[in-house]
């Protein structure tokens, strides 16, 4: 081949496939399945037909592969597109499968995936997605002492259940996790539960199967972990560290360690990352190649047939690539695979290629098995991570081995006089690797800077110390010991044992005031110019030139989001399912009223929605609002209290709850008034003292009015606390929020009449158990031609009192052809 493919024509490879694979993901909808595939075989046709045109070839070549790699996506997409039917929405349903992945275990139960077999409704068969989420939680006993869990689920079993299933809908915010990306990504096209009421059929186990192996020995190795090593460690659970770097089950990390981890900046070693891949292949390369070589002592003439090294890459190959696909074959570990492959071949080969078609081809290749994986900020860390390593290598000469032998050898066996010239070289050497991993973990930890701003909102001061420390100990000792556990179970505890000390550093690292730093989410054009900004000064060149890095740096660096001028005030109604959390935001301050439903023990709206959403736009909240203490409204307080301590607690809690406790507290009540950069807050109900067998009727209720704009919170109150707040004097307002998320005991005539909304939002699940919003309730707004929204139709919603008559819906503004839309 030309001297220019190999110089550039492998770099436009992986630039025209990404940028195609991009553009078909920003699709809102898929186009017919023939839009895709004749235009591709097209392509095909005429880079055929164009090779022997190297000039035409050359110059079309990136627009060409991306035509055919937005046709490639675009097939992949529609071999997923099997949404279950409304009808089969929210109805008793018979359904036999095999789980075909690792159970995650919750302390109320189990989340698994199943294949399905077979689906019945009332005897008659029906078609439904091939792969369903369903949740199996414990029932209350029924002498009311506990819950009873139901039992274990395994990877490979055939159940038969009865479920109650709905399409793959979750939850939208600004830049918010996509969790109906997530369910694609995994080909999972509705979700749901076992069901286990008095009238349904029990569970059954119908047989364990074999088809899903290597899922059942990943459950199998991950529940020996935790059984081994439960209670572990001093105020970190290093079982599930374990299970997490053994398996990548990274679900049985606690939420309180992966807050230390992103803190010190090391969250990537508690996953399968590149370093541990390559490691476990480095060694059964090693380990292989001295047993290959030696033996012909045991009378073996193997490797006179096939050469010591060959066997021994091969099986380093083999071995990583067996671990990655243990692990889950997340991203990091696919890329890793992807490069190790290459490097392989091109050893075997007696080819050297530049790193940058390295670098490219895995590139390309993990985006051909999995366009969406684009999409995942792994992805990006990952592969910026391993291109500034590979670009800034240490190219200095390493030091002469017979030098270093000399002076380790007179070390440790003072045999003969100490040469002190060959000992001055080899603590240079020492001296210059150790100053090599400095200087690589600083240029990786520069050049990731922009990204985690664009990604996470923050970026870890203390990573470069935390990192010195925990990539040895981690790669090194740790996750070699973990493995070893699978044959020999007592090395877990060494590694459980060595682990305790690093959590303990990583630990107080962590408690330092300034071990992170929190700054807005940049928009990405921003998030783009630092990260060349970032990569001029990282890479190679002369001075004068990566100086220009700064400029293209700063803005990302100091960038704040726009904020409503003087008189108004912006309100974002937060996606978070069945519960309340709007965001209020003036000139300067913030204030944060009701903080979203508890979904489960391990799961609430603080940590899932409200502290990325406040976090992105860098917010720091002087008011949290609690209206009253349903867990629909206060599930998240306890996560952003704990983010946002400075905040003052309103609410209308009682005397001794817990969230009260140790903090500066005002009662919500009628009177307490105040203004923020021209904007009047004015709480309108309860009154003073008020008391109610319902926390219902003790709602708080907030008017806020604006230059242009005004708007009412009120919580769950039902119709005689309305009628209590209309006789107190309530005007016109452009902004409701429903009150009780459209229950049919609210939103009554007499309320409505008064407070005119010009639009009003109910906050509530999709398909939620309790039927919000209610037909009739829908209909008196209707009446009156409010304009009404729904959450769950329109994900979150941002509303500026500058232009009342305007709102954004994130489901709407960021659709993508993966994003369920709830039928009318």
């Amino acid at each position: 081949m030309s001297r220019w493919w190999w110089d550039w024509g492998l770099s436009w490879v992986f630039v025209g496939w990404v940028t195609g694979a991009a553009l078909q993901l920003q699709q809102a909808e898929l186009w017919p399945l023939g839009f895709y595939v004749l235009p591709g075989g097209a392509t095909l046709l005429l880079m055929a037909g164009l090779r022997r045109r190297q000039s035409v070839f050359r110059l079309s070549l990136p627009v060409l592969l991306a035509v055919l790699a937005f046709c490639w996506s675009g097939g992949l997409a529609w071999s997923r597109m099997e949404p279950i039917s409304p009808a089969w929405e929210g109805r008793d349903l018979d359904v036999v499968g095999v789980v075909e992945a690792m159970p995650q275990a919750q302390e109320t139960g189990w989340r698994f995936r199943l294949r399905i077999e077979k689906a019945e409704f009332e005897g008659q068969p029906l078609v439904l997605p091939r792969r369903v989420y369903l949740g199996w939680y414990g029932v209350s006993s029924r002498d009311e002492t506990g819950t009873v869990l139901p039992e274990p689920v395994h990877a490979g079993e055939r159940w038969s259940l009865r479920v109650r299933l709905k399409a793959a809908h979750g939850h939208l915010n600004p830049r918010g996790f996509d969790y109906e990306l997530w369910l694609w990504e995994r080909g999972i096209r509705a979700t749901g539960y076992v069901r286990q009421g008095r009238l349904d059929p029990e569970p059954k186990r119908l047989t364990q199967t074999w088809h899903h192996p290597v899922e059942w020995a990943r459950q199998n190795v991950r529940d020996r972990i935790l059984s081994r090593t439960q209670g572990w460690g001093q105020g970190t659970d290093v079982s599930g560290i374990l299970a997490a770097l053994v398996t990548g089950d990274q679900a049985a990390i606690e939420r309180v360690d992966w807050d230390v981890f992103r803190a010190t900046g090391v969250s990537h070693l508690m996953s399968i990352s590149g370093v541990h891949v390559t490691m476990l292949g480095w060694l059964v390369a090693l380990l292989v190649g001295h047993l290959w070589r030696r033996s012909a002592m045991w009378g073996w003439n193997a490797p006179l047939h096939w050469p010591a090294p060959f066997v021994a890459a091969w099986s380093g190959l083999l071995a990583a690539t067996a671990y990655a696909l243990f692990s889950g074959w997340g991203v990091p570990a696919q890329r890793t695979v992807w490069m190790l492959a290459v490097a392989t071949l091109l050893r075997l080969a007696a080819s050297d290629w530049h790193w940058r078609h390295v670098w490219g081809l895995a590139g390309v290749v993990v985006v051909v098995l999995d366009p969406w994986a684009l999409l995942q900020p792994g992805f990006w860390l990952s592969f910026v991570a391993v291109g500034v390593l590979m670009a800034t290598g240490n190219r200095t000469a390493p030091m002469r081995q017979s030098e270093a032998a000399t002076c380790t050898n007179t070390v440790f066996e003072r045999t003969t006089p100490v040469p002190a010239t060959a000992c001055l070289i080899w603590l240079q050497d020492v001296v210059r690797k150790f100053w090599g991993l400095v200087r690589e973990q600083a240029l990786i930890s520069l050049a990731l800077l922009p990204l985690s701003l664009l990604f996470f909102g923050q970026f870890s001061v203390i990573g470069l110390l935390a990192n010195l420390v925990a990539i040895p100990w981690v790669t090194l000792v740790v996750t070699p010991l973990a493995l070893a556990g699978v044959l020999l179970p007592w090395a877990w505890d060494l590694s459980a044992w060595a682990l305790q000390p690093m959590s303990w550093l990583l630990g107080r690292l962590s408690g330092l005031s300034w071990a992170s730093v929190s700054l807005a989410m940049p928009p990405w054009p921003l998030a783009m110019g630092a990260m060349l900004g970032a990569l001029m000064l990282v890479l190679r060149g002369p001075l004068s030139w990566r100086v220009w890095g700064i400029p293209l740096l700063l803005p990302a660096l100091l960038w704040q989001p726009p904020r409503p001028g003087h008189g108004h005030f912006e309100l974002v109604a937060a996606d978070v399912g069945q519960g309340n959390a709007v965001l209020l935001r003036t000139a300067t301050h913030s204030l944060l009223y009701d903080a979203g439903p508890r979904y489960s023990p391990e799961s609430d709206a603080g940590h899932r929605v409200l502290l990325p959403l406040l976090a992105q736009s860098g917010e720091r909240l002087d008011v949290l609002m609690l209206s009253h203490r349903d867990t629909d409204h206060t599930g998240g307080a306890q996560a952003v209290l704990r983010m946002q301590p400075q905040a003052t607690l309103g609410s209308s809690l009682e005397n001794g709850h817990f969230l009260r406790e140790g903090r500066d507290h005002r009662s919500c009540a009628a009177g307490w008034a105040w203004h923020w950069d021209g904007v009047a807050f004015e709480v309108l109900h309860p009154l003073q003292d008020a008391v109610h067998s319902r926390p219902n009727a003790l709602s708080c209720v907030l008017r806020v009015q604006g230059t242009h704009g005004s708007a009412l919170l009120v919580g769950d109150i039902e119709s005689a606390q309305e009628q209590e707040i209309v006789a107190r004097g309530l005007g016109p307002v452009d902004f409701l929020l429903v009150p009780h998320h459209g229950s049919r005991t609210s939103s009554s005539e007499e309320f409505l009449r008064v407070a005119q909304p010009r639009l009003a939002l109910v906050q509530a699940g999709y398909r939620n158990r309790f039927g919000h919003p209610a037909p009739e309730v829908l209909k008196r707004y209707g009446l009156r031609g409010t304009r009404v929204l729904e959450s769950s139709r329109c994900g979150a919603a941002t509303w500026n009192s500058r232009f009342p008559e305007h709102v954004r819906c994130e489901r709407v503004a960021i659709r993508r052809y993966w994003h369920h839309q709830p039928p009318p």
